[in-house]
């Protein structure tokens, strides 16, 4: 029994011990994009461009998964 009553009370001083560490404030977050007024929200970088050319090379790598697995059922045929 003193066993469990000196395991809970360790973990009772640990548990308070990590409470007051953490208790602190962060600082506030410098602002971001378009947060002080003058800058459109939302950036400006387009990403049509960068979509159409990951579906481009998906498609591409997903073509030649296919030929690949075309060619290696005909040649378990011969």
């Amino acid at each position: 029994m003193k066993k469990y009553l000196k395991l809970l009370l360790l973990t009772l001083v640990i548990s308070l011990f990590s409470v007051s560490v953490h208790a602190g404030t962060n600082p506030p977050d410098p602002p971001g994009h378009g947060e002080t007024g003058d800058q459109q929200a939302g950036g400006g970088a387009p990403i049509g461009g960068g979509l159409f050319i990951l579906l481009g090379l998906g498609a591409a790598y997903g073509g030649r998964k296919l030929y690949q697995m075309k060619t290696e059922k005909l040649e378990e045929e011969e």
